[in-house]
């Protein structure tokens, strides 16, 4: 196996000027979270899968006692109405685990994204805070100026006046060596405490992805999620009330 390997799930989709769509686990697992929601309500078909050497070395176990190799995934929709455009969406169980299996990854995945003609591609993660929030806001980052106000219009917020910061892992990646492939990119973070899974920060991202894509997409399901999630979040600070800890211990990490 090389470094980094594709698997092709027969013959490649034939695809009208699709856009990538990327959501790999991170912060929260919004990204993950709100692309695998996509997929499963619109019912994505699977096209092809990716392996690295650089994913944790192991297996999972499937309800049939079976095992199957950790493993990314790429999906394919077609456009059903004129204002709609084909959608290659990718997510997986893991990013690489180094720099080099960060870079590796992203670099065969812009490789497929090429063999697609794929000309723009939407990366969706989270923006841990640290602390709760009701309403998260969905952070924008682009490769090109001309892409800000046309984001602003959809609901995307900018951060101004702010040290510089940084976009780690795929998400990233993808938009800075996609443009050197003179790709557009854009990447939606939605914010979120950082510290649970958080599918109300998934269906921010989602609502986005819906007014720039034209696409319906039942969200109740992510709102049943959110709700447990609360529960979960409120049990974890009476635990802590309990325990004496201060609530800094349960902020963000990484």
């Amino acid at each position: 196996m090389d470094f980094v390997s594709v698997k092709k799930k027969g013959k490649m989709p034939k695809l009208n000027n699709p856009i990538l769509i990327e959501g790999l686990p991170g912060i929260g697992n919004v990204g993950k979270l709100a692309v695998e929601h996509l997929i499963d309500t619109i019912d994505a078909k699977k096209f092809a899968e990716i392996y690295s050497k650089d994913f944790p070395p192991q297996v999972f176990i499937n309800p049939d006692g079976t095992v199957e190799l950790v493993k990314n995934e790429f999906y394919y929709w077609k456009a059903e109405k004129e204002n709609q455009r084909d959608l290659v969406l990718l997510t997986g169980d893991y990013q690489g685990l180094s720099s080099r299996g960060q870079y590796e990854l992203v670099e065969k995945i812009l490789n497929v994204c090429e063999e697609l003609d794929v000309k723009e591609l939407y990366t969706l993660g989270g923006y841990g805070l640290g602390h709760d929030i009701s309403k998260p806001k969905v952070l924008c980052a682009t490769t090109h100026k001309t892409l800000v106000k046309e984001m602003k219009k959809h609901g995307a917020v900018f951060k101004k006046n702010e040290p510089g910061g940084g976009i780690v892992g795929a998400s990233g990646l993808l938009l800075g060596l996609g443009k050197l492939r003179k790709l557009k990119g854009i990447c939606f973070m939605g914010e979120t405490p950082g510290y649970l899974v958080d599918p109300k920060s998934a269906k921010a991202v989602l609502k986005i992805l819906m007014s720039i894509t034209n696409i319906k997409v039942d969200l109740s399901a992510l709102e049943d999620k959110a709700k447990e999630i609360e529960q979960i979040a409120q049990q974890l600070k009476e635990m802590e009330s309990g325990s004496g800890e201060k609530s800094e211990d349960l902020k963000y990490i990484g």
